[in-house]
């Protein structure tokens, strides 16, 4: 095989690396997949036609870090090439304070598409939904943008600003909404309570503080109600995170078993996580909503507290995302973050595409605000007889001590509903 003058140096260079002697644990593998030489001629010729007519002078170690960002993004939309920057940007995502637009998102074919605004943020605050298709970045098509680039670009000096065009689902025309970034400090877990004996448990991102956080929140919980009789654990617009975090999480809840399996390719390298003894919320129910913002780690806490019936799963479809990335270290300037294993929740179900379907199916929906009208009661009617009991005592309404934030969310009421259900059926059965 021959390469042109210019461009004998690199392109030897990648024929090398691609050829470097087998190691014991793939040379049965090098033998049965010879190296590809006339596919490697073809890239030497589209090398050599770039060079000598694109419209610009472009450098080959230019070309090749493109060539090395295309062969990683066309994987899936989760394996990047990641330089000093991208790297320094996934230990942001995990750290949890970053300045930018607080967005997740996936790389598709025609744009970037919205896994989950977080909560707090000028994308949340905008009114960025999940399954939004970004296809514009201030006028930048993103069509061609690798994931990382599109992270790089909505990144940026709190305070700036950036103009995204989105296509909604339902709506007729493109949507422009300006943004002024800000510093994310995504705060992971909070909680407060519903009702007097009801809690609420909200994880916006699984980080590694994540597990702590979240079991300070339930021993919280225990020590303000006497007693505490339910938890909502609210998932919603959850675009994952770590692994161990959901892992630790999932724990706090379950005594013993499978938490999630992971399987590399072709079923290799299972790895099983288990559950310690324990559960933090010593057996009362747990509803968990879900819905399509919901993903990845979200996934494995969902379908591990599905799957031990731990938990009742309600809201709408989760996103799918069933894959995990491991970051490898190619040199002392390159990485490659690299979709290695698909996770499996403990009944063996995979996640990947699929997501987790809910117990009980709750669409979101809007509701109205209305002024609180007085109705007609018996004791309202002209003439109507009085109670014998002259001093009754006073009712407190069955509302009085709901939460307000409970009122605005519909999901979160039929949650509340559900718990208070499943309260009484107790009782009846005692």
């Amino acid at each position: 095989m021959k390469f042109p003058p210019s461009l004998h140096i690199p392109v030897i260079a990648i024929v090398l690396a691609f050829a470097a002697p087998a190691t014991a644990q793939n040379s049965d593998s090098a033998i049965q997949n010879p190296l590809p030489l006339d596919q490697i001629s073809t890239f030497a010729k589209v090398f050599e036609t770039i060079k000598n007519n694109y419209i610009e002078d472009i450098s080959d170690e230019e070309l090749l870090q493109s060539a090395l960002r295309g062969m990683v993004a066309g994987l899936d939309p989760h394996s990047a090439l990641l330089d000093a920057r991208g790297l320094n940007e996934v230990r942001i995502d995990t750290s949890g304070r970053y300045g930018g637009l607080g967005i997740e998102i996936t790389k598709e074919n025609l744009g970037i598409r919205v896994v989950s605004p977080i909560d707090g943020t000028p994308a949340y605050d905008a009114g960025i939904k999940p399954g939004d298709l970004i296809v514009r970045l201030d006028n930048r098509p993103v069509s061609r943008m690798t994931l990382t680039d599109a992270v790089n670009t909505m990144r940026g000096e709190p305070g700036t600003d950036i103009t995204l065009t989105i296509i909604r689902q339902g709506s007729d025309s493109p949507l422009t909404v300006t943004l002024t970034r800000a510093v994310i400090k995504v705060r992971s877990v909070r909680s407060y309570f519903l009702d007097e004996n009801f809690g609420y448990l909200r994880i916006t991102q699984f980080q590694t503080p994540t597990p702590e956080l979240a079991r300070e929140q339930i021993q919280k919980l225990f020590e303000d109600a006497d007693p505490l009789d339910g938890i909502v654990l609210d998932l919603r617009n959850n675009p994952g995170g770590e692994l161990q975090s959901a892992i630790g999480v999932s724990d706090l809840f379950i005594d013993q078993g499978v938490i999630v399996k992971t399987r590399a390719r072709n079923d290799s390298n299972e790895q099983i996580f288990r559950a310690t003894p324990g559960d933090l919320a010593n057996g009362i129910p747990i509803v968990v909503l879900v819905n399509e913002g919901s993903a990845s780690a979200s996934e494995i806490v969902a379908g591990a507290l599905q799957d031990h019936r731990r938990a009742i799963i309600m809201g709408t479809k989760t996103f799918g995302k069933g894959s995990v990335q491991t970051i490898l270290s190619v040199d002392k300037e390159t990485t490659v973050k690299l979709t290695t294993h698909r996770y499996y929740t403990p009944s063996d179900r995979s996640i990947q595409a699929q997501g987790i379907v809910p117990d009980i199916a709750i669409e979101r929906r809007e509701l109205a605000e209305v002024d609180e009208v007085e109705r007609l009661r018996e004791a309202d009617l002209q003439g109507s007889l009085e109670n014998e009991d002259e001093t009754p005592a006073e009712v407190e309404t069955t509302d009085s001590t709901v939460n307000p934030a409970v009122r605005q969310d519909y999901q979160l009421q039929e949650a509340l509903n559900l718990l208070k259900g499943l309260r009484i059926s107790r009782h009846l059965s005692s």
